[in-house]
């Protein structure tokens, strides 16, 4: 057993000894390993240490819960917000920022062009651009290149918010009046529009709140394209630019279109679906500045373009028969004038013209202004007809063998018919006129009589079969029935008048289907205007085939031809004259029929004696039919010609030698004698 020394150099000291032994302790006994004791000291002081107080324990675990809920809460908060922005404003916040970076760029489709019978150019179309923008989309781009441009100087984050929405919006008014300046800058140096560019113009539709609007139209696409590389934002959109080579002419049949591109008048509104074509799209998505971002392109529909339509017309004959109508109109001091030309056998409109048509590549306005108009009133502007109605009482009576050419009437100068009244345009006795000088003379008196040996309801018959008081079907907007009383409403009156082509009212087309129903031997055949139809790819679009009515037989409308032929008739005794002598052509017989139809006075209300539609209805050559015209003016104080009468045959006579010279229309056979018109 070991024994401690108390003396120092035994290197111990006592187990009692303090640890803050005197400063002469050598470094060996500093450095000494602590023993057990010594730890189970520092326990001791640590756990002997005095505690907090009560209070104050309190006052720490209140605040631990409260910071404890705080962020509980918060959380509880944030997931819920998280949730509803996710769950309820996601797929409105997606479709938004889709709608920022999406742009659809639309490949228009070229309009199909309108071709005459010989391939001669009507309207067609031409490529230029249009310089577009998306004016709320526009200045948000400018706004975050603003943004970016501050962000780069520096001067971004030493800014208050307020100051910095102010420098944003002023960069964007900046870049705004630049776009407005420049631009028509750069197209009226290159000289690249065809439509006047105003800068005001173009300010006002940037600051808009709409998503598309048109800048700029008819830009070259050159300069268009260019510009759009300038000026960021800026689209140089395909546009169709609709020519009409041959101005006004035949402009009532044809129309226009809108500068949207869509059938505004005319065969041009009529036929939109076919004309028009389909358009392609393309879509992207873009940058915050507006740059298409690679690879992001799809939905790619290409374009379909319109139809190529050759219609019925023969531009060299509209161009003379619209010459002649408006000549007509100077001369007569009419207030219009009409005419409608068609083929014999097949009803196809060869030429349809009236006064005061449009010049769509004029200035529009000053046209309007001056009277102009895109209407085609040979559709759409019904009126009374007047004895060129007559023929339908005469192939009712030959059809129904009521009477024969030949026969003498013995006419007055007046009939009662259930209380009317009626007289012929001249005064006379009983006069002996056969049934075909009862139309050679277009007597009212002759023609009421054969229509009661019809009866009302055969006559209405007839007119139905005719196509009276029904619209024709021409591939044309705007065409009117015309009006026919309903054979329930007649009275007495009404038959007085329906016979002599007055109390009803015809169209212009109207009037030259009853003449062609009786040039085709009897068969009425709907007009058409559309000759074929192509699609883009060549093939021809089948057309359906027009309805047809057998009116009379191929006999009677022989025979009605060949009475006709004493309107024409000219005699210098005036016996067997007829009423339209100036519609005769040397060479060939001509078939047809004058007509005064008074007008309603609008101060009356009562037949006018000074306000007349004169018309004239006819067939070229009557022995072997080739064309039906029909000629209406509108209050004319002269003839046709500025000569004295108020006779359209002239006009009709004029279209006619036309056609028949161009044509190269062989000769009829010399008439044996002449019609006898009045017996003696």
């Amino acid at each position: 057993m070991d024994h401690y020394s108390n003396d120092p150099r035994d290197g111990h000291q006592p187990r009692n000894a303090r640890s803050g032994g005197s400063r002469s302790q050598s470094r060996a006994s500093r450095q000494r390993t602590p023993r057990p004791q010594d730890d189970d000291a520092a326990i001791k002081r640590k756990f002997n240490a005095p505690k907090k107080p009560r209070k104050q324990r309190t006052l720490l675990q209140r605040r631990l819960k409260t910071a404890v809920a705080i962020g509980s809460t918060m959380a509880i908060v944030l997931t819920g917000r998280l949730a509803w922005v996710q769950l309820v404003w996601g797929p409105d916040l997606s479709e938004k920022a889709s709608e920022q970076r999406t742009r659809v760029f639309v490949d228009p489709a070229r309009r199909g062009e309108i071709s005459d019978i010989r391939g001669q150019q009507l309207a067609y179309t031409m490529q230029a651009r249009s310089l577009t923008a998306a004016p709320v989309v526009l200045r948000k781009e400018m706004r975050t290149r603003a943004e970016f441009k501050l962000q780069e100087s520096g001067e971004y984050y030493d800014l208050s918010e307020q100051e910095r929405n102010r420098r944003l919006d002023e960069a964007v008014k900046q870049e705004i009046e630049r776009y407005s300046k420049e631009i028509p800058k750069a197209i009226e140096k290159a000289g690249a529009s065809s439509a006047e560019v105003d800068a005001k113009e173009i300010k006002n539709k940037l600051e808009s709140d709409s998503t598309y609007q048109v800048l700029v139209r008819n830009v070259d696409p050159d300069v268009a394209e260019q510009i759009a590389k300038d000026f960021p934002g800026i689209a140089a959109d395909l546009q169709s630019i609709r020519q009409y080579p041959n101005g006004a002419i035949a402009e009532n049949v044809i129309g226009k279109i809108s500068q949207d591109g869509e059938g505004q008048f005319g065969f041009e509104a009529s036929n939109d679906g076919i004309l028009a074509g389909v358009n392609g799209r393309q879509t992207y998505d873009v940058s915050p500045d507006g740059v298409v971002i690679p690879g992001t392109m799809r939905d790619n529909i290409p374009a379909t373009d319109g139809a190529k339509v050759t219609l019925t017309l023969d531009l060299d004959l509209q161009t003379y028969v619209q010459q002649q109508v408006e000549q007509a109109v100077a001369n007569s001091g009419a207030k219009s004038a009409s005419a409608v030309v068609l083929d014999a056998k097949t009803a196809k409109v060869m030429a349809m013209a009236n006064s005061a048509t449009i010049n769509p590549n004029g200035d529009i306005e000053k046209q309007l202004d001056k009277g102009k108009t895109f209407a085609n009133t040979t559709i759409s502007a019904p009126f009374e007809p007047g004895s060129v109605a007559k023929v339908i009482t005469a192939a009712g009576a030959i059809e129904d063998n009521k009477t024969t050419p030949d026969e003498v009437l013995q006419v007055p100068g007046s009939i009662d018919m259930s209380g009317v009244n009626v007289r012929d345009a001249w005064a006379h006795d009983v006069a002996p006129y056969t049934t075909t000088g009862v139309f050679g003379k277009s007597s009212n008196v002759g023609t009421l009589m054969l229509a009661q040996r019809l009866g009302e309801k055969r006559f209405n018959d007839l007119l139905l079969k005719f196509g009276i008081g029904q619209t024709t079907g021409i591939e044309l907007p705007s065409e009117s029935a015309g009006l026919l009383p309903n054979l329930s409403q007649w009275s007495g009156g009404t038959f007085a008048n329906l016979p002599i082509g007055q109390g009803m009212s015809w169209t212009l087309l109207q009037m030259a289907g009853v003449y062609q129903t009786i040039a085709n031997d009897g068969t009425r055949i709907e007009p058409r205007i559309i000759e074929s139809v192509e699609d883009a790819s060549g093939n021809t679009i089948e057309q359906p085939e027009p309805d047809s009515v057998e009116a009379v037989s191929p006999a009677t409308a022989k025979t009605v031809r060949n009475m006709f032929r004493a309107v024409a008739q000219d005699d210098p005794a005036g016996v067997q004259q007829g009423t339209g002598p100036q519609a005769a052509i040397e060479g060939y017989q001509v078939s047809g029929k004058t007509g005064t139809a008074q007008q309603v006075d609008p101060n009356t209300g009562a037949y006018s004696n000074s306000m007349y539609w004169i018309t004239f209805a006819g067939i070229a050559p009557a022995d072997n039919p080739r064309y039906v015209i029909a000629i209406m003016l509108d209050q004319p104080k002269r003839g046709v010609h500025g000569e004295g009468g108020q006779s359209s045959a002239p006009l009709f006579h004029d279209i006619a030698s036309w056609l028949l010279n161009r044509d190269n229309v062989p000769l009829s056979p010399p008439p044996e004698g002449q019609l006898v018109l009045e017996a003696r």
